[in-house]
């Protein structure tokens, strides 16, 4: 039987994103995916300011930056006429938020994982593909996973990264209370087409009784077009490639044969559900095993690849010793809130009750209220414990040099002393270093 520190079960963005923040601090972990390949399609393509700030620490910043390209603005059809314009996302000023990224950054989510994964070669990590878990056990001090090929890996913590459909989660008996977001189900395909320019995020808007809109967005990077279509509730979607292209060229003025290429097909109905635990035991839930988004608002790949940022730092310092096993009751404690928030945020963006403005790009979120953090001044600054440490250039030096890595960093600022933990964030915040030792003994620094 194959022994490792932490099984990840899926090999997204939050599995390969997890993996590689284990490998860079030498945890042993190994990441397991059912498929044959890894996911294929543009599904999640957008990647928010703070993921490109998280995506920097993992050291993948520069491929993602070449591999992809802004959002284009939006051009609303009528007739066969380009009828306006349309911002998808409302733009922030540069360094507005304390950030250099303004908005999303556009990456096909297959693109996204091959450079993830890339990275965690680099760090020596694996995947194995094929492996179909089947069985997953517990005791105190394991956990033992089958897989339908007849092997099984033994390790100390598990994590379920393994979508919204999770085996795992299902295993484990842990349910999700969620809702229908829309009754009305999508077409989402990856087409090639060579008729309109690629500068604008084509829509089509609803145009006949029963018919629902089209939208045709250029994928960054490459010479695709992401085709999403809503279709009346109860509709049997063709995905089929002549399918594909009927429903272009019913709700387009573009000719069947426009469509060159279909590449990629999916369809689905915009749910949002929240799993009931995000830990049982020595199992963890992550990502869409967690949490499931409407894709309207851009939210659910980013939280959870920021679940992987949150947990990988904790699992880290359990399994060397330095911290003790509590610390990991942090990980639901923060990240189920966080998961909560957004998801309404994406229910709402969906429902046209709330605009992709500042709140999409995560900046903001923060863990003021988390049992790991503590503040002792007298009147806190604007910077508190439990904020995300902004992108400053002080005295010549950029704060986020000083914080990459997988540690602690102590940070002297003009309102204070600060205790930053590895995923960026305050953890202690005081007027001096009084009662900094003890909070440092308190969580394994």
């Amino acid at each position: 039987m194959r022994q490792t520190d932490v099984l990840i079960v899926g090999a997204g963005p939050t599995g390969l994103a997890l993996g590689i923040d284990l490998a860079r601090r030498g945890v042993r972990a190994l990441l397991v995916e059912r498929g044959e390949t890894l996911a294929p399609g543009s599904r999640g393509k957008g990647i928010q300011p703070r993921t490109m700030e998280v995506y920097e620490d993992l050291g993948v910043l520069d491929e993602i930056l070449a591999a992809g390209g802004p959002y284009p603005v939006g051009m609303i059809w009528q007739d066969g006429r380009q009828a306006g314009e349309h911002r998808m996302f409302d733009p922030a000023e540069d360094g507005e938020e304390g950030s250099r990224f303004t908005g999303p950054w556009m990456v096909p989510q297959w693109r996204n994982q091959e450079i993830l994964r890339a990275r965690l070669a680099e760090l020596g990590g694996e995947v194995l593909l094929g492996r179909e878990v089947v069985g997953i056990e517990q005791d105190t001090d394991g956990v033992t996973a089958s897989f339908a090929t007849g092997e099984s890996v033994r390790a100390r913590y598990a994590v379920a990264a393994d979508g919204g459909r999770s085996a795992v989660r299902r295993a484990l008996g842990i349910g999700m209370t969620g809702e229908t977001v829309d009754p009305d189900p999508l077409l989402v395909a990856d087409v090639r087409i060579t008729a309109l320019e690629r500068n604008r995020w084509h829509v089509f808007p609803p145009s006949g009784e029963g018919a629902g809109f089209l939208a045709l967005c250029p994928l960054a990077g490459t010479e695709d077009f992401q085709l999403v279509a809503q279709f009346p509730e109860g509709t049997d979607i063709d995905l089929t490639p002549d399918g594909v292209r009927k429903v272009v060229a019913e709700r387009t003025h573009l000719a069947p044969e426009a469509v060159t290429e279909v590449r990629w097909t999916s369809n689905f109905r915009p749910r949002a559900a929240l799993a009931d635990r995000f830990r049982a035991g020595r199992v963890f839930l992550a990502g869409d095993a967690a949490h499931i988004h409407s894709p309207a608002g851009g939210q659910g790949l980013n939280t959870s690849v920021q679940d992987a940022y949150n947990l990988g730092w904790k699992l880290g310092a359990v399994l060397d010793g330095r911290a003790p096993e509590s610390l990991l009751d942090t990980y639901e404690e923060e990240r189920r809130p966080i998961a909560a928030r957004v998801l309404g945020l994406s229910t709402a963006i969906h429902r046209d009750e709330a605009r992709r403005d500042a709140g999409t790009r995560q900046l903001g979120l923060n863990y003021r209220d988390s049992s790991l953090t503590q503040d002792t001044r007298r009147t806190p600054g604007a910077l508190r414990a439990g904020d995300r440490v902004p992108d400053l250039t002080i005295d010549g030096v950029r704060l986020f040099d000083r914080l990459r890595g997988p540690d602690w960093t102590t940070l002297t600022l003009a309102d204070g002393v600060f205790l930053v933990r590895p995923d960026g964030y305050v953890g202690w915040a005081g007027e001096t270093e009084a009662g900094l030792q003890e909070y440092r003994a308190r969580v394994g620094v």
